[in-house]
């Protein structure tokens, strides 16, 4: 089928002509000029010029939409409709010297403030990640004895980076908080102890899911990252805590123990810059967005979600960090135990840059190893240039900590 194209004025141009409205201004005659040639030179954009036609379409364009950087044009809509350019009678396009703006023009480094520092390169591009999703009793030596137990089988497979469960080292309940915590900065703590051991000894890097801390008289949900030196490389402290309330089905306060953590906590480890929330942090973007904007590889949530918002959140939260940043999102959750307080929903979960699930398992224990390929996540950022495309004149996140606002 061919196009039947004129570039001529609209019927209300006309009418507003034989009414003695002023002739259309030069730079709106440029402009429906250059708007013609943006289009029929696109390389997307096949067309034959006839004056024969047997069929016609008419296309509308709309000045102030291709070229917004020209401000609002007070003109009437620019139809084309047929061929006063003497153009040949079948042309074939060519690329344009009047390109439409594109996502440049709207300055997308600042919708990040200060401006997104870009992924560093990995220490490597390829590797195994192993999730512990671990059964947790009220007996704390054996939850530790039974998690070093399978960081070590998690290390026998290959694995360089081991993440452990949310509260994997006690009942999840308000009344063990206190009971279970250990002083961490005090090196009180034979869990993180029995991490830094592990971790020195088989050469790995562990995020540790996280236990109660002690530090004073607050009570955390922390988060240790231990480097393949055994050294405490990164603290987390939950930043969201679970207060919720959802009548008939479950209700949870947190913060009836435990203190909220105050900063973002983002490492560099021997397998990537790695960004690290705990469980309800998952549900609030912007601390993964600052995360990715500090350059993050992947994002680790230890979490138990539970059997209300576990089936229908779990997983979709996941694959929105991944998707939204472009990168690896990893999740631990303790296995299900359906006689305890708290029932935890499982599915210990890798997803990739794409929102793309590559691991995961059912609600029972069980030691899911996956591989992590950085060189993917850069091509599905070079496939969709999100970073390039923001519009920082609509919106903008601010890192108040990188700023020194806080």
């Amino acid at each position: 089928m061919e196009l039947l194209i004129r570039v001529g004025p609209h019927h209300s141009e006309r009418g507003n002509r034989r009414n003695g409205a002023t002739k259309p201004t030069e730079k709106f005659k440029r402009m429906k000029a250059s708007a013609l040639s943006s289009l029929l030179h696109s390389p997307s954009i096949k067309l034959g010029l006839s004056t024969n036609s047997s069929i016609s379409r008419s296309i509308n364009i709309f000045p102030h939409l291709l070229f917004p950087c020209l401000g609002p044009i007070n003109s009437p809509r620019t139809s084309v409709f047929s061929n006063p350019l003497n153009l040949p009678r079948k042309f074939h396009p060519s690329p344009s010297n009047f390109p439409i703006p594109m996502a440049s023009s709207f300055n997308s480094e600042q919708a990040r403030a200060p401006p997104a520092i870009p992924c560093p390169s990995p220490p490597l591009t390829k590797f195994k990640i192993g999730l512990c999703q671990l059964s947790v009793t009220a007996d704390k030596e054996r939850n530790i004895a039974h998690a070093r137990k399978a960081i070590e089988e998690t290390a026998e497979k290959g694995a360089r980076l081991v993440v452990l469960p949310e509260i994997w080292n006690s009942p999840y309940s308000n009344d063990s908080f206190p009971v279970y915590a250990e002083d961490i900065d005090a090196g009180a703590s034979p869990s993180v102890s029995m991490l830094s051991e592990i971790a020195r000894r088989l050469k790995i890097t562990i995020v540790g899911g996280s236990i109660p801390e002690r530090s004073g008289d607050r009570l955390y949900n922390t988060c240790c990252v231990l480097g393949s030196d055994g050294k405490v490389k990164a603290k987390h402290r939950k930043i969201h805590l679970f207060d919720i309330d959802i009548p008939g089905k479950i209700t949870f306060m947190e913060s009836k123990t435990l203190t909220a953590g105050e900063t973002p906590t983002i490492v560099d480890t021997d397998v990537g810059r790695i960004g690290v929330g705990i469980c309800y942090d998952i549900r609030f973007p912007e601390l993964a967005m600052i995360y990715a904007a500090r350059g993050a590889h992947l994002l680790c949530y230890p979490g138990a979600f539970n059997m209300t918002t576990g089936p229908l959140h779990w997983e979709l939260l996941q694959r929105a960090r991944a998707v939204d940043n472009q990168l690896y999102v990893a999740t631990c959750s303790p296995a299900r135990d359906a006689g305890a307080g708290y029932v935890a929903w499982g599915h210990s979960t890798l997803v990739g840059p794409f929102g793309e699930v590559l691991a995961t398992t059912d609600h029972e224990e069980a030691i899911i190893i996956a591989e992590i390929d950085y060189s993917i996540m850069e091509m599905r950022r070079t496939n969709l240039p999100l970073v390039k495309q923001r519009r920082a004149d609509l919106y903008q996140l601010v890192d108040k900590e990188r700023l020194g606002l806080e």
